[in-house]
């Protein structure tokens, strides 16, 4: 089990050592390409958050809703401008073309809408198992646990605590940092997947490493920081392997609060956190 401090330098190194920078000669989509999905009517920003930070690290962010968010889709194109809406009849075009997938962030997890966050899940995972995935908070609280052993290339899921126990039926609230990184290893191993356990302490495991990562501050409490996560990691994984994705992932997060702590206290918002993610990593390489 590896430990990596977000004060430390040093620690993210050997993550660090593999990033994908852009090439002077470069052309474009050759940096990646991400697709999200995401967003209902009650939830809309917790998308839009994800594709956001997205759109500092890759060439071109295709951005879809859900059915029951029409009218939403409507304004997006006029908040999104870091990217390109697209239809949801659209959704397997860039399934097919993009790089990575996001799936989940603000999606509908209650009610009979619901249905349509764990039908459009489970149809693209198992229509694409070739395709990178990285599933987050709506579609990971409708989907089993038992979808991601289908997958051909190995997807990322980013659970808090509740909905860890939602995916893999395991409590553990009430368990050690140790005895966490234990369950997680085991089920990332288990599911053929890599589990970024989202905490105070994150804890990353592809079944075969295990990484903890520590850092951040009480401000990373605030309802969409986790989006801003799942459209890091997302956005890492058109370039990278799954688990750089997710240690980088954690780590530039957690690292962008320590700094906005120097300056805000915790009294960051999350368009704080995204303006300052880049600057964060400009610093470290």
């Amino acid at each position: 089990m590896i430990q990596i401090k977000s004060t430390s330098t040093d620690d993210i190194q050997p993550y660090l050592q593999k990033l994908h920078t852009p090439e002077a000669g470069s052309h474009k989509g050759q940096n990646g390409k991400l697709l999200v999905i995401g967003g209902s009517g009650l939830f809309h920003a917790a998308s839009i958050w994800a594709a956001e930070i997205a759109s500092h690290f890759v060439d071109m962010v295709h951005y879809s809703s859900t059915e029951e968010n029409n009218e939403v889709m409507k304004q997006l194109k006029i908040l999104f401008r870091s990217g390109l809406v697209v239809s949801q009849t659209d959704i397997d075009h860039y399934t097919n073309e993009d790089d990575a997938i996001l799936i989940g962030p603000g999606m509908v997890r209650e009610g009979t809408e619901s249905t349509i966050t764990h039908d459009l899940t489970k149809r693209l995972l198992h229509e694409y198992p070739y395709k990178p995935f990285v599933i987050d908070a709506g579609s990971l609280q409708m989907m089993k646990a038992e979808w991601l052993k289908d997958l051909k290339e190995p997807a990322i899921v980013t659970p808090h605590q509740l909905e860890y126990q939602r995916l893999f039926g395991q409590d553990v609230s009430k368990l050690s940092v140790e005895e966490k990184a234990h369950s997680v290893t085991n089920m990332a191993r288990e599911y053929k997947t890599t589990v970024l356990f989202k905490a105070i302490v994150d804890i990353i495991s592809d079944g075969e490493q295990t990484i903890i990562i520590e850092g951040g501050n009480a401000g990373l409490t605030k309802g969409g920081t986790g989006d801003i996560l799942a459209g890091l990691v997302a956005a890492l994984r058109t370039k990278h392997d799954p688990l750089t994705s997710a240690v980088l992932g954690s780590y530039i997060l957690k690292r962008a609060a320590d700094q906005l702590f120097t300056s805000k206290g915790t009294w960051y918002n999350n368009s704080d956190l995204i303006g300052c993610i880049p600057n964060v990593l400009k610093s470290l390489v």
